[in-house]
C-alpha cells in the first residue's frame, strides 16, 4: 500500500482529475444503470393489457425515487395516450438515458488517459532527472540496459496500474453497488440467493493471482538483462565480430529471452485464467437465478412478475462484468507494484556529490587550484594517498606513471565527479566542496581519450550544452582546433549528421570536434586525460597542434602516456600506486634519475 501511494503522488494535483472524473462517472453510472431498469416498464408497457381503462395514479412518488416517477409517468402515460404512447414514452426515455450514459462514460474515460498520460510525465521526468543527477559511480555499477527498462518499461507498467487500478477502486465498486441496489429493489431474496457463489468465486481467484508478484519482479529483472546485452552487444558489435564471439553473445541473449518468456507466459496463464473462472462462476449464477425465479413464477408468487424477472436476469448479467474487472485488476496490480519498486529503487537513489547547503557561485579563477592531503578509495581499495599538489594559473602540468596510479581519479575529483574521503581541493583557497558544482565545471574543459559525440550533426556536438550558440563562435572554435577545414570538405559542412557516437568520422576528426567544443566554452581550466593516445601519428600531429592552441593562457592539467608530448609542461608530477612520489620540470626529474628517467628510458628504447 505504502509504494501504491507513493506512485499515486506523482498524480498530483490529482484533484484537478478526481473531482470531474467523479462527477461523471457518477453520472454515467445512474444513466447505464437506468438503460437496464427500463426494460421492466418496456416490457410492462409491451405485454399489457391493451383495453386498459383509466386508474387512479395515487400518489406522486419522492423525487429521488426514479423508478417509481418513472412507473408513475408510464403509467399517466397509458391513461392519456394508450399503449403505444407509452411505448413512445418509454422508448425515447431509454434513447435518451443510453445517450447520457454514453456521454458521460466517454468523458470520464478522458479525464482518465489525461491523468494516467500527467502521472506518466511526472514519473519519467523524475525518474530521468534524478539519474542525471546521480555520481559517477553509480553508472560504473549499475547496468546501463537496467536503467533503461525501468525508465522506458517499468513506468508504462506503472502508469496502466496505479490509473487502471484507481479507477477500478472507485468505479466498478460504485457500478456494483448500483446493479446490487437494482437487483434488491426488483427481489431481495432472489438477489440473496444469487450471491451465495461470490465467496467461493473470489477464494478461487485469490489463489490463482497469488504468485504474480513475484513473477512479476522477476520478469522486469529479465527483461532489464535483456536491454543490458543488447546495448553491449551493439555498443561492442567490432570486438563481437573480431573475437568471433556472435554465437556466444546470440546465446546469452536468448537464453535471457526464453526465461523471460517462460515467466511472461506463466503470468499469462495466472492473469488469463481468472477471467474464464469468474465467467464460470456468473454462468453458474444466472443458471441458478434461472432455476429459482423460474420456481417462484411457477409457483405465482407475489414477489416477482415476468417482466421484473427478465429484467433481473439483464441486469444481473451486468454484475458480473465489474466483478470481472474487479478480479482482473488484481493480477495488474501485482505487476503495477513490482514495477513501481523497481521505479521507486531509483528514484530512492541520492547521489553522493551534492551542492552544499551554503555553497557559492564561483565566476573566474585568479591564482591557483590545489590538492591538499587529498585521499580516495573505491571502497576498501586505495587509489589515492595523502597527494599535494599545487597548479598555479596559467601553468601546465602533468601527470604521468604506470597505469593504475590514479592518475585519471585525481582528474576526476576536480570537477566533482567523485569527492575524497580525505584531505580537500581548493580553487584560489577556496574548498570546491563550499562551490556550486555547475560553477566550478564551467570553468573547465574537458577533452577524454574516448571522444564522446551525440548522433547529431557537427555544429550542435561543437554547440553541446550551448544551444544559443552564433554560427561564428562555432566555427572559431573549430579553426582553433584544427576542424574546420574538414568540416567543410564534410557532405552538409557543420550541418553533418556524424552518426551513433560519431562514426562516420575518424578518431582523429572525432577528437578534434571534442576539442572545437571545449574551446567554444572558453574555460580558464583544461583537464586532458590522453586526449591523443588512441590516434595515429599524422591525426596525433593535428590533435596536438590543437591541444597546443587550446592550452594557451589556460591553466592546464594533463594525463600522457606519451612523455614526449608533456616535455615541456611547467610542472610534471610522478604518481605511482596512488602516491605522488615526484614533481619538478622534465630536466629536474631526469637529474633525479627516478621513476620518471625509468619511464622515459623505457619509452625511448620501445620506440627506437
Amino acid at each position: 500500500m505504502k509504494t501504491y501511494l507513493r506512485l499515486l503522488a506523482f498524480a498530483k494535483p490529482i484533484e484537478k482529475f478526481a473531482i470531474p472524473y467523479i462527477l461523471t462517472t457518477l453520472l454515467s453510472i445512474i444513466f447505464s444503470t437506468l438503460n437496464l431498469a427500463l426494460l421492466a416498464p418496456l416490457l410492462q408497457t409491451l405485454f399489457s393489457d391493451k383495453a386498459v381503462g383509466i386508474r387512479p395514479l395515487g400518489p406522486k412518488p419522492a423525487f429521488l425515487d426514479i423508478m417509481g416517477n418513472f412507473n408513475y409517468y408510464v403509467t399517466y402515460a397509458m391513461n392519456e395516450y394508450g399503449t403505444w404512447g407509452a411505448l413512445q414514452f418509454v422508448c425515447g426515455t431509454i434513447i435518451i438515458s443510453a445517450l447520457l450514459g454514453n456521454l458521460f462514460k466517454y468523458l470520464s474515460q478522458r479525464i482518465m488517459e489525461n491523468l494516467r498520460v500527467h502521472t506518466l510525465l511526472n514519473l519519467r521526468r523524475t525518474l530521468f532527472s534524478n539519474v542525471m543527477n546521480l555520481h559517477m559511480g553509480f553508472f560504473s555499477n549499475e547496468r546501463k540496459g537496467d536503467i533503461i527498462s525501468k525508465v522506458a518499461s517499468d513506468v508504462q507498467v506503472v502508469q496502466f496500474s496505479v490509473t487502471g487500478t484507481l479507477q477500478v477502486v472507485f468505479k466498478e465498486p460504485l457500478t456494483l453497488i448500483a446493479f446490487l441496489v437494482m437487483l434488491f429493489l426488483i427481489s431481495p431474496s432472489l438477489t440473496l440467493y444469487s450471491f451465495l457463489v461470490i465467496p467461493v468465486s473470489a477464494f478461487v481467484i485469490s489463489r490463482i493471482v497469488k504468485r504474480l508478484k513475484q513473477q512479476a519482479v522477476a520478469s522486469q529483472q529479465t527483461y532489464g538483462n535483456m536491454i543490458s546485452y543488447l546495448d553491449e552487444a551493439l555498443s561492442g558489435i567490432k570486438i563481437v565480430k573480431a573475437f568471433n564471439a556472435t554465437e556466444f553473445i546470440k546465446d546469452r541473449f536468448d537464453n535471457e529471452n526464453k526465461k523471460y518468456s517462460r515467466i511472461v507466459k506463466s503470468m499469462a496463464r495466472r492473469q488469463q485464467l481468472a477471467s474464464p473462472v469468474s465467467e464460470f462462476f456468473g454462468v453458474t449464477m444466472v443458471a441458478g437465478i434461472v432455476l429459482y425465479g423460474g420456481y417462484l413464477l411457477l409457483n405465482k408468487s407475489t414477489e416477482l412478475s415476468a417482466p421484473e424477472f427478465v429484467t433481473f436476469i439483464a441486469l444481473f448479467s451486468q454484475v458480473m462484468r465489474p466483478a470481472k474487472a474487479i478480479s482482473d485488476s488484481f493480477s495488474n496490480i501485482h505487476s503495477g507494484i513490482a514495477a513501481g519498486e523497481r521505479v521507486l529503487s531509483l528514484i530512492d537513489e541520492k547521489p553522493m556529490v551534492t551542492d552544499a547547503p551554503d555553497a557559492v557561485n564561483l565566476s573566474d579563477f585568479n591564482e591557483a587550484l590545489s590538492f591538499e592531503n587529498v585521499s580516495f578509495a573505491y571502497g576498501e581499495k586505495d587509489v589515492l594517498k595523502n597527494i599535494n599538489l599545487v597548479i598555479p594559473k596559467g601553468k601546465t602540468v602533468a601527470l604521468v606513471g604506470p597505469s593504475g596510479g590514479g592518475k585519471s581519479t585525481m582528474m576526476d575529483l576536480i570537477p566533482r565527479f567523485m569527492d575524497p574521503q580525505h584531505g580537500r581541493i581548493t580553487i584560489d583557497g577556496k574548498d570546491i566542496k563550499e562551490i556550486k558544482a555547475t560553477s566550478l565545471r564551467s570553468l573547465m574543459g574537458v577533452v577524454n581519450q574516448e571522444s564522446v559525440l551525440f548522433n547529431d550533426t557537427i555544429f550542435n556536438n561543437i554547440a553541446f550544452g550551448k544551444p544559443d550558440a552564433k554560427r561564428e563562435d562555432v566555427e572559431a572554435a573549430a579553426r582553433v582546433a584544427n576542424a574546420h577545414n574538414f568540416i567543410i570538405e564534410t557532405e552538409n559542412s557543420y550541418d553533418t549528421n556524424v552518426g551513433d557516437r560519431g562514426t562516420k568520422l575518424s578518431g582523429g576528426q572525432r577528437q578534434r570536434i571534442c576539442i572545437a567544443r571545449a574551446v567554444l566554452n572558453n574555460p580558464p581550466i583544461m583537464l586532458l586525460d590522453e586526449a591523443t593516445s588512441a590516434l595515429d601519428t599524422e591525426s596525433e600531429k593535428l590533435v596536438q597542434d590543437a591541444l597546443n592552441n587550446l592550452m594557451k593562457n589556460r591553466t592546464s592539467l594533463i594525463i600522457a602516456h606519451r612523455l614526449s608530448t608533456i616535455q615541456n609542461a611547467d610542472i610534471i608530477a610522478v604518481l605511482e600506486n596512488g602516491k605522488l612520489i615526484e614533481q619538478g620540470n622534465h630536466q629536474e626529474l631526469i637529474n633525479k634519475n627516478g621513476l620518471y628517467r625509468k619511464l622515459i628510458d623505457m619509452q625511448t628504447f620501445n620506440e627506437g
